[in-house]
């Protein structure tokens, strides 16, 4: 029996914003929207956000089985802090079954392109490891999207996720990236849950230096997406504020 293949289906950066949603065709190629209404077999970050997604997909494209058919198994999630056992990927195997067995394997995030500042990488990697092909499709990515949008350095850029939410090691690992960023010419990109948007902007502004490029891109690929690159010194001369309840990418580049 042939191998099914894993496709990563990336998804859209519009879900849980109120009013917000766009239309599917302006984001994602036909070719994309064809294949996802083609696969029932699915391993997700969340299997709701899976769900929202494949009925807009269904209202464009007839689906290969019905909503209620379709195979959704969440990716796993072991305890924070603890190192992966063997159990651990006996879970992440487990998933790649129908691929094993012929079936074509969707693989989607809950938001933008899957693999990427995202758990399903060890699926991939567990894929590759078991002969499977692996076969990204064309979608948004909110990392590249604010690489691009900031002016900053494109040629050299690491994402770091999340910041500390304690004060004291948010403050020490702000002055590491700053350091790192400057020493290296580095773009340096970090997310935030948005509710805490305004903490970390504040946290940025706050320990990094005047001169040091910081640039903040809210609800990408929405209608009302901002980008705004500057001086930490403009940005707080400006007073600017982001937004709570939209994604937000942040990017700073230390200048010398």
């Amino acid at each position: 029996m042939s191998l099914g293949r894993l496709y990563l289906v990336p998804n859209t950066l519009d879900f849980g914003i109120d009013g917000q949603e766009v239309d599917l065709r302006e984001l994602l190629p036909e070719a994309v929207l064809t294949r996802a209404a083609s696969i029932t077999h699915w391993a997700a970050e969340n299997a709701k956000t899976t769900r929202a997604f494949l009925k807009r997909v269904g209202a464009l494209h007839p689906l290969a089985a019905p909503l209620q058919q379709q195979q959704i198994i969440e990716l796993p999630r072991p305890p924070k802090g603890r190192a992966p056992s063997a159990s651990d990927n006996h879970a992440w195997i487990a998933l790649l079954d129908p691929a094993l067995n012929g079936q074509d394997l969707g693989l989607i995030s809950e938001a933008g392109m899957p693999a990427v500042a995202d758990p399903g990488a060890q699926l991939v990697a567990a894929a590759h490891a078991a002969g499977i092909t692996v076969v990204p499709l064309v979608g948004p990515s909110a990392l590249l999207m604010a690489v691009a949008a900031s002016g900053l350095n494109g040629q050299s850029f690491a994402f770091v996720g999340y910041l500390p939410v304690d004060s004291a090691a948010r403050q020490a690992r702000i002055k590491e990236l700053e350091a790192h960023s400057t020493r290296e010419q580095q773009t340096q990109l970090m997310i935030e849950t948005p509710y805490r948007n305004g903490a970390l902007l504040q946290a940025l502004l706050t320990q990094l230096k005047p001169g040091t490029q910081l640039s903040v891109s809210c609800g990408l690929s929405l209608s009302d997406a901002v980008t705004h690159t500057a001086t930490v010194a403009q940005w707080r001369k400006a007073g600017r504020a982001v937004p709570d309840k939209v994604p937000a990418v942040f990017a700073i580049l230390g200048m010398r």
